[in-house]
């Protein structure tokens, strides 16, 4: 297979203004902000992102006006607080969105890697969720064929690039993950173009310990500490203090964010440069 290693700037040719973009992120786990980072400095506009649980990856993208639709099950930033940049964008209607319990979004990556036209589901009937996206002809209910019952029928999410944190890739872009996966497997395979964030690139990764098969992927970008500063499991913690300096300004609202924003993003050239600043902030 050919070699999929790249720089993060050649990996994220790929995505341009109005690109659906599919993120792997937990709150603070596993974000892929070196691709958020990336994508702010060079003033993406118009995306659609969709990710299972929204977290610091999001807040930021949402923050730096990148984004127009939301396509979740809420988020936060656990511990540190909610999503602050998005409930200000959402509350203005800035940013619009389609909101879905975890499981439903499980199903739609679900019945996206499987090429269906749609999935069914009874989790969310009932719910206050249900009414806005009928509303919207984003969700049907129709009679079960079998047994009559009501059932939600799921469009498939089919994003046009999926960016993933990983902990280790080959050359082909087979992966692995340790920890919980949530769905970044389901994602993997819905998406049409997958870039994988890996902590370190390894000679080979053996078919029965890929969790994502280098078939499905378009580019390995190779960078340690990919996730700061949220954490990774069995690598490294989420940066607690870099983590409440975010959270101080987020609660000032857009000034502090984009106090935040010149600072670690704006200002820095790539990811090694942000890393040396947040360190060099740490150690003060």
């Amino acid at each position: 297979m050919a070699d999929k290693v790249r720089s993060l700037n050649a990996a994220l040719e790929i995505v341009a203004d109005g690109c659906h973009v599919a993120l792997g992120g937990f709150a603070i786990t596993r974000c892929v902000m070196p691709a958020v980072h990336h994508l702010a400095r060079a003033g993406r506009r118009r995306l659609t992102v969709s990710q299972t649980i929204a977290g610091l990856d999001t807040d930021v993208l949402v923050a730096a006006g990148c984004v127009s639709k939301l396509i979740y099950a809420g988020g936060s930033l656990d511990r540190f607080g909610s999503l602050y940049a998005v409930s200000e964008a959402v509350s203005h209607g800035e940013v619009e969105t389609e909101e879905y319990s975890s499981l439903a979004m499980t199903l739609r990556f679900h019945s996206g890697a499987l090429n269906l036209p749609f999935i069914p589901c009874r989790s969310l009937l009932g719910s206050d969720l249900i009414p806005p996206l009928l509303a919207a002809g984003t969700v049907h209910v129709q009679p079960d064929p079998f047994t009559g019952r009501p059932t939600l029928l799921l469009a498939p999410l089919r994003p046009d690039v999926a960016i993933l944190h990983v902990d280790t890739a080959d050359r082909d872009g087979n992966a692995t993950l340790a920890g919980p996966r949530w769905t970044t497997h389901e994602t993997a395979f819905a998406a049409r173009h997958v870039i994988l964030l890996c902590e370190e690139v390894v000679d080979q990764v053996p078919p029965d310990q890929a969790l994502i098969p280098g078939s499905v992927v378009a580019a390995v970008v190779e960078l340690p500490c990919a996730a700061h500063p949220t954490a990774v499991a069995g690598r490294y913690d989420y940066d607690r203090a870099h983590l409440e300096a975010y959270t101080a300004l987020a609660r000032q609202g857009p000034a502090g964010m984009r106090t935040y924003l010149e600072r670690y993003v704006l200002s820095v050239p790539d990811h090694s440069a942000y890393l040396a600043l947040a360190r060099e902030d740490a150690a003060r």
